[in-house]
C-alpha cells in the first residue's frame, strides 16, 4: 500500500505551494522520501516541491497524457517512496471539461487519495463550515478527509473555524497557518519565480517550514495518507538503456528551465545523450547532432543573451545546416531576430525571420492542441497533439512563415497556427508532454542519429528525409 494524499483547495492563490512545500520539507526532515507530484501542465511549482523534497516532482494530467499513461508514471516515480504528495491547482471541481474530466477531484479519485483541503480563512468565521460542506457534498464520492486553514488572524479565530469546520463537517483541522508576509514566494506574470532563478532558493524552502510546520499536526497528516485505501497500479517496465545513438544539446539554465523530465527520459530512453549547456556561460555550440531549447524567462537575460553573440552565431549556423531542432515558447522567442521588451530591442538568433514583442497581458494561457496540417520530419500529418502554452508575447513577421500546424484550442502564434518549420526547426509556443505525445522523442532520436551520420559524409548537404515516421 502507497501512502498518499492531494493538496487541494476551493480555488487558486489559496496558498497550496506554501503548504506543499512545508509538509514535504518537514516530512522529508523525517527522514521520509516523499515523492511531489503537480496536478496540471506546470513547471516552477514543480520546481519547489523538487527542492523542498529532494525527489523529482512529475506532473499529472489527462488532458496532455492518457490515463493509461498517467497511472503507470505515478507508479514508477512512487515506486520507492514513503508516501507521495499531490499538490492540485486551482479549485478542487475547476476542469477542463464541463462534467468535470480531469479536475483536481477527478484525479483524487483515479488515485484513491484522500484531500486535505487548504482553505484561506481570511475574513471568515462560521461561513467555513458551509463552504467546506458544500465541497464535500458536490461529488461525495470525493475523499475530503480534513482541512488546513491559512490566513488565521489568532488563537479567536482559529478557535472558531475549527469548531464550525469539526462540529458541522465531521473532519478534523489539521493545521491553522497565520497571514505572513515571509511565506511569500515573489511572483511575475507567468506565476511564482522558479526555484531555479530565486537566489537562496534553499533558504527560501526552510524558512517555509520552519514558519509553517509548528502550525501543522504532521502526525495527523501522516494518519491520513496512510489510511489511503489500496491501489492497483500499473508499473511499466524499463527497458533497458539502449546504446547512444546521437548527442542532443539541451539549453538548461536560469533563462530556459522549463523542461518535463518525462521528456529528457523519453530521449534517453530512445538513444539520446543529453548534453546540458548555459546559454549564459557557453561561448561555442559543442559538436552537437541536435538541439532542445525550452521554456522558459529570455526576457529577463535579454541583454545577457544579446551579448553572447558567438554562441547566437553558432546555433544560427548550425540550424542552416540541418541541426534537427527542437524548440518551445522561450525557445522560439530566443530563434526569432530580435525581442522587444520594455521599450528595447535585443537581437537573437535571427533564424526565424520574425520580431518578438512582449507586453503584460497573456496572448495564451492554458490548455492547447494543434492538428499536424502539412508535411514535416517530427509528427504526421492528421496527427492530434495536445499541451499547453502560457505567454505574454507575439511574433511580427518580416515575410511568410511556414507552419505545420492548425490550432483547435488555444492560441498558438496567431490563433490560427503554430509550429514554426524551416529546415529541420521545429518552434511552437505549445509546450509538449513526451507521456502524451511518446513518438516526439522517437522522432527527435532519429532525426538526430541521421543528422549524425550525414556529417562523416564528404559534400554532405544534411539533408534529412521530411517525413515524419
Amino acid at each position: 500500500m502507497l501512502p498518499r494524499f492531494v493538496v487541494g483547495a476551493p480555488k487558486g492563490r489559496s496558498g497550496k505551494t506554501t503548504i506543499s512545500i512545508a509538509i514535504g520539507r518537514a516530512l522529508s526532515n523525517r527522514a521520509l522520501a516523499v515523492q511531489p507530484f503537480k496536478k496540471g501542465p506546470d513547471y516552477i511549482d514543480p520546481s519547489w516541491l523538487t527542492l523542498a523534497c529532494g525527489r523529482s516532482c512529475s506532473n499529472l494530467d489527462t488532458f496532455i497524457m492518457p490515463e493509461e499513461t498517467l497511472l503507470p508514471s505515478f507508479g514508477r516515480m512512487a515506486l520507492d517512496a514513503d508516501l507521495t504528495l499531490i499538490e492540485g491547482a486551482m479549485g478542487l471541481f475547476d476542469s477542463p471539461e464541463a462534467d468535470g474530466l480531469g479536475s483536481v477531484a477527478w484525479l483524487a479519485r483515479l488515485l484513491k487519495a484522500p484531500v486535505i483541503l487548504v482553505v484561506n480563512a481570511e475574513r471568515m468565521t462560521r461561513s467555513i463550515a458551509a463552504l467546506v460542506s458544500g465541497y464535500q457534498h458536490f461529488e461525495p464520492e470525493t475523499h475530503i478527509a480534513a482541512v488546513i486553514l491559512n490566513n488565521v488572524s489568532g488563537s479567536r479565530h482559529r478557535d472558531k473555524l475549527v469548531n464550525a469546520v469539526e462540529s458541522h463537517c465531521g473532519i478534523p483541522v489539521v493545521g491553522a497557518v497565520p497571514g505572513n508576509q515571509e511565506l511569500t514566494i515573489t511572483e511575475r506574470h507567468l506565476g511564482l519565480t522558479p526555484s531555479a532563478e530565486k537566489e537562496q532558493a534553499e533558504s527560501v524552502v526552510a524558512t517555509i517550514c520552519e514558519i509553517v510546520e509548528k502550525y501543522l499536526d504532521l502526525d495527523a497528516i501522516l494518519t491520513i495518507a496512510k489510511g489511503a485505501p489500496e491501489l492497483s497500479i500499473p508499473v511499466r517496465d524499463l527497458a533497458p538503456k539502449p546504446a547512444c545513438i546521437a548527442r542532443v544539446g539541451v539549453l538548461r539554465d536560469r533563462v530556459f528551465s522549463f523542461y518535463y523530465p518525462e521528456n529528457l527520459e523519453a530521449l534517453a530512453e530512445a538513444g539520446v545523450e543529453v548534453v546540458p549547456l548555459d546559454v549564459l556561460a557557453a561561448r561555442k555550440l559543442p559538436d552537437l547532432d541536435g538541439l532542445y531549447i525550452g521554456g522558459g524567462f529570455p526576457e529577463l537575460h535579454a541583454s545577457r543573451l544579446e551579448a553572447n553573440s558567438r554562441l547566437r552565431a553558432d546555433i544560427a549556423a548550425a540550424i542552416e545546416k540541418g541541426l534537427p531542432t527542437y524548440a518551445e515558447c522561450a525557445g522560439l522567442m530566443y530563434l526569432c531576430r530580435a525581442m522587444r521588451w520594455q521599450g528595447r530591442r535585443y537581437e537573437m538568433v535571427g533564424v526565424i525571420p520574425a520580431e518578438v514583442e512582449l507586453s503584460t497581458r497573456p496572448a495564451g494561457h492554458g490548455y492547447v492542441e494543434l492538428a499536424v496540417t502539412a508535411e514535416n520530419c517530427w509528427f504526421p500529418r492528421g496527427r492530434v497533439l495536445r499541451g499547453h502554452e502560457f505567454h505574454h508575447s507575439r511574433i511580427i513577421p518580416a515575410e511568410p512563415i511556414a507552419t505545420a500546424c492548425e490550432v483547435k484550442r488555444g492560441y498558438g502564434i496567431d490563433g490560427r497556427v503554430d509550429g514554426i518549420l524551416y529546415k529541420h526547426l521545429f518552434a511552437a509556443y505549445m509546450h509538449l508532454h513526451a507521456l502524451g505525445n511518446p513518438e516526439w522523442a522517437r522522432a527527435f532520436a532519429a532525426l538526430a542519429a541521421e543528422y549524425g551520420a550525414s556529417k562523416g559524409k564528404a559534400g554532405t548537404d544534411h539533408e534529412i528525409s521530411s517525413r515524419a515516421g
